[in-house]
């Protein structure tokens, strides 16, 4: 079967970009927790700069309404250049275009606010005019409510886009932990933003393989005094 999305995403058949990941766009996003949106980004962000994906960031409205992207965000990326626009979907700017034309992949990971408006749009026009296949980061996007998010999902999905989560993704670019160029970067990724996850890395290290524990200050540890 020559189906392209029976293909894993792998680091080098992918590129990503970010749409409008500021905070006007964030103050509106009621489908998922603000600061769980953020962490799930910029650990999206961590994941594509340690695989070498080539990344767009894409921005609209900057200083009349939207303000400057996560700092976080920008600060895995130094020296990115921000596509600017005034357009809601990002596709109809031709800066845009030509830089994921220049990438020269087809697979795009797809992150953004707001899954109904600037998500959708891009999606159907790249897989339209473009002939890209979408791969929508449900969890490092969100809207203006869950209906109107969950809503977004489902109508992409029927045009043919690819729902993933920030975790798979970046799973699926290792894909093997016997590939250890990018083993600690990805375990130390995963200790920073993955919540119970990660802090079954650290529990596995320090207690299973006697691993120092992951502080950078030291801490003296008082031994308990038993009751009278």
């Amino acid at each position: 079967m020559n189906d392209p999305k029976l293909e894993v995403l792998t680091p080098q058949n992918s590129q990503i970009i970010f749409i409008d990941h500021q905070p006007q766009m964030a103050f509106g996003v009621q489908s998922i927790d603000r600061q769980a949106l953020k962490n799930n980004t910029v650990a999206l962000a961590k994941a594509a700069k340690t695989f070498n994906i080539p990344t767009t960031i894409t921005t609209v409205e900057t200083l009349s309404f939207s303000g400057h992207t996560y700092p976080e965000l920008l600060d895995v990326f130094p020296g990115q250049p921000i596509l600017e626009r005034t357009s809601m979907n990002s596709w109809d700017d031709q800066k845009v275009r030509d830089a994921l034309a220049k990438n020269g992949r087809k697979k795009i990971v797809v992150a953004g606010l707001w899954t109904e408006v600037c998500n959708t749009t891009f999606a159907l026009c790249a897989m339209l005019e473009g002939g890209y296949e979408i791969y929508m980061v449900s969890d490092a996007s969100g809207g203006t409510s869950k209906e109107a998010h969950d809503m977004a999902m489902q109508r992409m999905i029927q045009a043919g886009v690819v729902p993933v989560t920030w975790q798979q993704v970046m799973l699926e670019w290792q894909r093997d932990w016997a590939r250890k160029e990018t083993y600690d970067a990805v375990t130390g990724i995963a200790k920073e933003h993955s919540g119970a996850y990660g802090m079954g890395i650290d529990y596995a290290y320090t207690m299973v393989h006697n691993a120092p524990q992951r502080t950078h200050a030291a801490h003296e540890t008082l031994a308990p005094v038993a009751a009278k």
